[in-house]
């Protein structure tokens, strides 16, 4: 399941979109060894192809894919020193695939920012210092290790590692994240397993009032090479409050096409490079998430190990040939459906069954 941390200063409307997200809460029952935390909400990814297939396949259930989202509380300037909640917090999302920063560039009296003003830049600098800082303390401890062994004679094949560590080391040191680093093919394969919080994608969340969000112009205040998005904060509560029937009349007069709160999971999904294939009978319809470029035998593993391991083959279908001739029986008789081996790269809204050996 991807698992995604949520960041920010107190008071820029993290906690309001966390709240907002977790009212999409998913049955947990569909997600084996899931650990639901007060911190922590697993959210429905939105695709209406789930509900589409159901009604044809007349399901019983239906299983889409899923967000965990992890709400890491008090980060505050001083975090990797101690200061505040969030220090203790870090480590809860060492282990996430990717982060969200939430910063605020509404204005509102009534409720104060933790510097006095608004300015969304200067507080993503403040955050983006304090994941630094945090890295770098992990960062040094790896480069005394690496350098020890390398010096006593035990390690002579960890040149790659090392040089990789310093790279890192130089470039938090000077306040700038690890993902600015370049890498020599060697050296990535060398510290691919370490997980450090400025390596991970960013999706950056600039929480505006409901004018900017409805008006369809918009301008990031945080510069080249920070994939932003506007949204109201206050506008996703109201309507995560709402049934669905009335949210999605709201989103009409507001003149969105969808919520705040499915542009970020979607946004997430094209972030991480993920795609959905589907499965759908009478017993379940399931939405399934991959990597873009996975093949069909790794794809199928993602249900169960043991279908990768043994392999023969995917019946595969294309959503839109599934819905176009009525289900499977219509897509044969049309000759849409296709058989693939194990060289067949996956594709979004691919309907698949796989044939798997005893």
């Amino acid at each position: 399941m991807l698992n995604v941390g949520i960041v920010g200063l107190p008071n820029v409307g993290k906690s309001t979109l966390f709240t907002a997200l977790t009212k999409k809460q998913v049955d947990c029952a569909n997600f084996p060894f899931c650990t639901i935390e007060p911190n922590v909400g697993v959210v429905e990814v939105p695709d209406e192809r789930i509900a589409v297939l159901s009604e044809m396949s007349h399901t019983q259930k239906r299983v889409p894919a899923a967000i965990e989202f992890v709400d890491i509380a008090g980060l505050v300037k001083g975090a990797h020193k101690g200061e505040g909640l969030g220090n203790k917090f870090l480590a809860n999302i060492r282990e996430c695939d990717m982060i969200v920063h939430v910063v605020r560039e509404f204005v509102n009296n009534d409720i104060v920012h933790v510097d006095g003003s608004v300015d969304p830049a200067r507080d993503v600098e403040v955050i983006e210092l304090e994941l630094a800082m945090a890295d770098l303390g992990m960062v040094e401890k790896m480069h005394d290790t690496v350098t020890s062994k390398m010096k006593a004679g035990k390690a002579p094949d960890l040149a790659a590692q090392a040089s990789a560590i310093t790279k890192w080391k130089d470039a938090l040191t000077a306040g700038k994240m690890a993902n600015t680093v370049e890498f020599t093919d060697e050296e990535r394969d060398a510290v691919r397993g370490v997980q450090l919080l400025t390596n991970k994608p960013i999706l950056y969340i600039v929480n505006v009032n409901e004018e900017t969000a409805t008006k369809g112009t918009w301008v990031s205040p945080l510069g080249a090479g920070r994939l932003a998005i506007p949204i109201s904060v206050q506008i996703e509560a109201e309507l995560a409050g709402m049934p669905p029937e009335d949210a999605k009349m709201m989103l009409g007069e507001l003149g969105m096409k969808e919520s705040g709160l499915d542009t970020v999971i979607r946004k997430c999904y094209e972030l991480l490079n993920l795609i959905t294939y589907l499965t759908t009978g009478e017993k379940e319809t399931r939405a399934w998430t991959i990597h873009r470029g996975m093949k069909a035998p790794q794809a199928a593993g993602v249900i169960h190990t043991d279908f990768e391991k043994n392999f023969i083959r995917a019946e595969v279908i294309s959503y839109d040939d599934f819905v176009k001739f009525g289900g499977e029986s219509g897509a044969r008789d049309n000759g849409k459906l296709r058989v693939e081996g194990k060289e067949y790269v996956m594709q979004d809204g691919d309907v698949c069954n796989f044939r798997i050996g005893g």
